[in-house]
């Protein structure tokens, strides 16, 4: 299996699924964009494509990142989904396929920075990717934004502060908001590069430091693990996607 990071920033990676990747012997590719490495010419050969988060937006333009190329990323996700491979946006990357699908995204109610609860569906307790998910996880979080909706796309997952934290775009097509990719080593990079200041971390669904280094993310690693088994291992070839 190959498997395609796109990394937008060092501070925001993959986290634990480098671990599921190790873990399955499976062939990884990254484009660290900050980094200047381009994205894949194609969607040729990529079983599983992860487009992680960032500081960005959807419409930041390259005049103020450089490397940040939006519709150049829009381009491969598309591709990806209409030749069946599986895609994972995180965070941003999930504001990315709402985008490459024709839903832009929009803001969240409320910023959400460290671990809270999200609350599945009645779409969510039948979605076949997410059995084992709890009618209730607690999660990780770190944004401002979330993905826009697609007529015939289904949340799967909500939080109070947000009403989008995980959104089914097609069968083997996920936008998670929430970050279950998180690890320690992975929050004190962002704790260190992105962590606001002053009156923006006195907000309702902004933990303190303390707190975030606290939280244990086993469980919910494990979670996102036999969420990516069981949506890298459905074979049907997905001719047709919900826009």
């Amino acid at each position: 299996m190959r498997v395609h990071l796109v990394i937008h920033e060092a501070f925001e990676g993959p986290g634990a699924i480098l671990d599921w990747c190790d873990e399955r012997a499976y062939h990884v590719t990254t484009s660290h964009l900050y980094r200047g490495e381009p994205l894949p010419e194609s969607g040729e050969g990529i079983d599983l494509l992860v487009v992680l988060g960032g500081p960005q937006s959807p419409d930041t333009p390259q005049s103020e990142c450089p490397h940040f190329d939006s519709q150049r990323e829009q381009a491969l996700i598309k591709q990806c989904i209409e030749q069946g491979s599986a895609v994972l946006g995180i965070c941003l990357g999930a504001q990315l396929i709402g985008e490459a699908l024709g839903a832009p995204y929009q803001k969240s109610p409320e910023p959400e920075i460290g671990y809270f609860p999200i609350q599945l569906s009645e779409d969510g307790h039948i979605d076949e990717h997410i059995p084992h998910f709890a009618p209730q996880e607690i999660v990780g979080h770190w944004h401002n934004d979330m993905p826009g909706l697609t007529p015939n796309s289904r949340v799967l997952a909500s939080s109070e502060g947000c009403p989008r934290q995980i959104v089914k775009y097609g069968p083997r097509v996920y936008g998670f908001q929430c970050h279950l990719e998180l690890t320690p080593l992975a929050v004190e990079g962002l704790l260190q590069a992105a962590y606001p200041e002053g009156e923006a971390a006195n907000k309702r669904f902004i933990q303190d430091p303390a707190s975030i280094r606290a939280f244990d993310t086993a469980p919910m690693n494990a979670h996102l693990f036999a969420f990516l088994d069981s949506v890298l291992t459905d074979n049907d070839l997905v001719t047709e996607w919900l826009f």
